[in-house]
């Protein structure tokens, strides 16, 4: 990751795609198995009102963050499945801002997404925590970017997206100041 100097949309930089190495395997296994304890763990004490904040001038709320971190990492969860069952297969896109702005976003609590995300990364962990250093070579086709992405660049780039937007709310509250002991 290379930091992106006070730039909030990239709090801990932009995601860069790195070389197969088992240590970057472990860590980013580790943040794909603990990200529902982190999100939880930013959230902790927020009122309605600080959920309501963007992030940053012209972002999503936190509240559609959290919303957005269980869409995109449900739709990942999908995209390896199919990856380590079907030969290459074209992922499907979806568009983000729209479901960032759908009824639910704004509707159902966070705690929902934040109890769906604990499921889904037990499932997705389990998923990945046994593949050997072949399967991550399994690849996705993006029909958007119209490349083939390996699972092993998936799997950096949701350790990646997930860290993130945590640093988004974390971020948030060390600049607003919120300290809800």
């Amino acid at each position: 990751m290379l930091a992106t100097e006070n730039d909030p949309r990239y709090p801990i930089g932009k995601y860069l795609v790195q070389p197969y190495s088992e240590d970057l395997k472990k860590e980013w296994l580790r943040d794909i198995k603990f990200l529902p304890n982190d999100l939880e763990l930013a959230l902790q004490n927020l009122d309605e009102h600080e959920l309501d904040t963007p992030y940053r001038e012209g972002g999503w709320s936190i509240k559609q963050l959290v919303h957005h971190i269980a869409d995109s990492h449900m739709n990942a969860y999908i995209r390896f499945k199919l990856a380590l069952t079907e030969d290459n297969p074209t992922i499907k896109t979806y568009e983000e801002k729209d479901w960032a702005n759908l009824y639910d976003v704004f509707t159902v609590p966070i705690n929902v997404s934040v109890t769906l995300l604990h499921a889904l990364h037990r499932r997705w962990h389990a998923t990945l925590v046994e593949l050997n250093e072949g399967q991550w070579e399994r690849t996705v086709f993006h029909p958007e970017h119209k490349k083939r992405i390996s699972l092993w660049e998936l799997l950096g780039m949701y350790a990646w997206h997930g860290r993130h937007h945590v640093a988004h709310i974390t971020s948030l509250k060390a600049q607003k100041g919120w300290k809800h002991e």
